[in-house]
C-alpha cells in the first residue's frame, strides 16, 4: 500500500460507508489499485480511518458493482476484466443505449434532448487536450446524459452500474486506445442520428460506436 494517494487517506466522520465507497471505488477505476491486487482489510482500514465492519460494507457493495471480485476463502482483490467480459460490457452498453436512442427518437419534440447532448459535446470538445480523467469524465457525461433524457429511470440506474467497468476497461486498454474512443466526431455522429428521428438509424450508429470501441480496446 505505499505511495497510496489522497483518494485513501483519512474520511470526515459522516457517512463513512458512502465516503468509503467512493475513495476505493476512485482508487480501483484510476489504477491506483490495480488489477488483481489483493485487500487487506486492516491496512485499509487503516487507511481510512474507519471500523472494519465499515470497510466490509463498503467491499460489499464494490464487490456488487463488480469492481471486486472473491477468491480461495472469500478474499477480495481488485476485479481483472479480460477481452470477454469487456466485450460482455459494451454489449450491454450497446442494448441499453440503444433503447435510449430509440426513446429520444419518439419524443414529439427532440430539440430540448438534441440541444443537451450537443453541450455535452461542445464540454468533451474543451476537455480534448485536458487530463486523461477530464476527457474520461466528459465522455462518460455525453453517454449518462443520453439515457437520463429518456427520462427512464431504471435504464438510468442500469446505465450506472456499468460505470466502474466501463472506466476499468480503458484501464485495461491503456490511454492510448481509451483517447481513441473519444473522438468528438464520433459522438457528433449519434446526435445527427439521433436528430433525425430515425430510430432505426440511431441505434445502428449506436451499436456501431460499441462494437467500435470495445474492438479497439481488446486488439
Amino acid at each position: 500500500m505505499a505511495g497510496t494517494t489522497v483518494p485513501l487517506l483519512g474520511l470526515q466522520k459522516q457517512n463513512l460507508r458512502e465516503q468509503a465507497v467512493s475513495a476505493l471505488r476512485t482508487a480501483i477505476t484510476s489504477g491506483e489499485l490495480e488489477p488483481g491486487r489483493h485487500l487487506v482489510e486492516t491496512e485499509l482500514s487503516e487507511m481510512l480511518q474507519i471500523s472494519r465492519g465499515t470497510l466490509r460494507e463498503a467491499l460489499r457493495q464494490l464487490e456488487q458493482e463488480g469492481l471486486l471480485s472473491a477468491g480461495p476463502r472469500g478474499r477480495l482483490s481488485v476485479r481483472h476484466l479480460d477481452e470477454k467480459e469487456i466485450r460482455d460490457i459494451f454489449a450491454v452498453r450497446a442494448a441499453l443505449e440503444s433503447l435510449a436512442a430509440r426513446t429520444l427518437c419518439e419524443l414529439p419534440d427532440r430539440e430540448a434532448a438534441i440541444a443537451s447532448l450537443h453541450q455535452t459535446i461542445d464540454v468533451m470538445e474543451a476537455a480534448q487536450n485536458a487530463s486523461l480523467e477530464e476527457r474520461i469524465e466528459s465522455d462518460m457525461e455525453f453517454h449518462r446524459t443520453l439515457c437520463r433524457l429518456t427520462g427512464n429511470e431504471t435504464l438510468l440506474h442500469s446505465w450506472e452500474s456499468l460505470e466502474g467497468s466501463i472506466r476499468m476497461s480503458i484501464m485495461f486498454a491503456g490511454q492510448e486506445k481509451g483517447v481513441r474512443n473519444m473522438g468528438v466526431d464520433r459522438h457528433r455522429e449519434i446526435v445527427a442520428a439521433i436528430e433525425t428521428g430515425d430510430a432505426t438509424l440511431a441505434r445502428k450508429t449506436i451499436r456501431e460506436h460499441m462494437d467500435g470501441a470495445a474492438d479497439n480496446l481488446v486488439t
